[in-house]
């Protein structure tokens, strides 16, 4: 059964003096996809300016806008309305081999070797693959899921946005951003493809409708065998009616929902809340 989902996410991001002018890109309109309709999307700006928009390198919809008059702070508003379904069957993987030889031979090469965000220790390679042993892809990609969860556990505010996912598995501890890094190495380490998804999802499976609830940006995976396929590792689910796409790409640094440059005073940490409305 379809969902619809009202999305408000809210980021504000203070100035410790006025900034004097200030550049801007966000990654926070949600995608049309198989699964996903964007019925309603728009991006906001207080104080107001003109804003436009563009596809990236990877797909996703950024909005860029210049404030060149001095402001005191900063919020951005990204409002949309999203239809989504359950994900259908999984495609028939191909074997290790198919695999590795259409990797090579495509885009998929982008999404098989390691970044600065997506880099492990051969150690975690090795415990990966004893893992994944004898099984295949779709298979793989679950007890991989499973290993990290088991040792990495969600707590909110325990790593930071540069934490490696090497630090997160020794202190057992971080955030959905570095168990999906960690996921997608190690994955890549099997010879996978993977990559990140930066999106949202709804908390609450069986909320009411037209009651807003308060939630998050979330990350999770997709991997290719036969084609792509979501996972959530943090919550060892596939992705399903409740998790809503944005972005897709190598790692964090390809779909940061804001990136920013301003003139002025070091300020401090931008506030950001996500509100969700499911209405049908």
């Amino acid at each position: 059964m379809a969902r619809r989902l009202r999305i408000r996410h809210t980021t504000r991001v203070p100035y410790a003096q006025p900034a004097s002018s200030s550049h801007n890109e966000v990654r926070m309109t949600p995608l049309t996809l198989p699964g996903q309709t964007t019925l309603d999307a728009r991006v906001t700006v207080q104080p107001a300016t003109a804003v436009w928009s563009y596809w990236d390198y990877w797909g996703t919809q950024v909005t860029g806008f210049d404030l060149i008059d001095p402001h005191e702070d900063l919020t951005i508003t990204a409002s949309s309305l999203v239809e989504t379904s359950a994900p259908g069957p999984l495609p028939a993987a191909p074997g290790w081999a198919e695999l590795a030889e259409r990797a090579a031979g495509s885009r998929l090469l982008e999404f098989s070797g390691a970044t600065s965000r997506t880099s492990v220790p051969k150690k975690l390679v090795k415990r990966a693959r004893g893992a994944a042993a004898g099984l295949g892809p779709h298979e793989a990609a679950v007890a991989v899921s499973g290993m990290v969860a088991d040792r990495v556990a969600y707590l909110p505010g325990a790593t930071g946005v540069n934490t490696s996912p090497a630090e997160a598995w020794e202190q057992r501890a971080g955030v959905c951003q570095d168990i999906t890094h960690l996921t997608i190495a190690l994955l890549r380490g099997l010879g996978l493809p993977a990559r990140y998804v930066s999106g949202y999802l709804h908390p609450e499976r069986e909320a009411e409708l037209d009651r807003p609830v308060a939630g998050q940006s979330h990350a999770w995976i997709e991997y290719w065998a036969g084609d792509w396929c979501g996972y959530d590792p943090t919550n060892g689910v596939r992705a399903g009616e409740d998790h809503v796409v944005v972005g897709r790409g190598r790692d964090y640094d390809d779909v940061t929902p804001h990136k920013g440059i301003y003139r002025g005073v070091p300020g401090g940490a931008p506030e950001v809340t996500v509100e969700f409305t499911r209405v049908a």
